[in-house]
């Protein structure tokens, strides 16, 4: 690793490199921005954390958030698309969940701590 010196010196320096290092692997940051700015919206918020508690379909999901399907839909699409949401077919009817991953998992927790509100039993 190359040695990263700084104009100022404040204290200890000793992880300059390391922290630059993750610093230009912007990729990583990427992911993060697209996962937040997934839940910029606060319908999608109400989304997510639904999907945290149950799998629903479409038709009752807008039910519950007294929305229309098609906006529904198009709240759901970009949720799937960055892997914060699973979907699955049966017959005709589309049915969706929170993905099982780290990060769903941890955006869950967040809004919930952030909210002050708990799982329903």
């Amino acid at each position: 690793m190359p040695t990263l010196s700084l104009p100022h010196q404040h204290g200890d320096q000793t992880d300059t490199a390391l922290l630059h290092e993750q610093l230009m692997q912007t990729d990583n940051f990427q992911t993060v921005s697209e996962v937040f700015k997934q839940l910029g919206d606060t319908t999608r918020i109400r989304i997510f954390w639904l999907l945290c508690h149950r799998e629903e379909c479409v038709i009752n999901i807008s039910a519950l958030m007294e929305m229309s399907s098609p906006a529904i839909s198009h709240h759901l699409r970009p949720l799937r698309n960055s892997g914060l949401i699973t979907s699955r077919r049966e017959g005709k009817e589309v049915y969706y969940k929170a993905a099982d991953t780290e990060q769903s998992r941890l955006l869950h927790q967040m809004i919930e701590k952030v909210m002050k509100i708990t799982c329903p039993k």
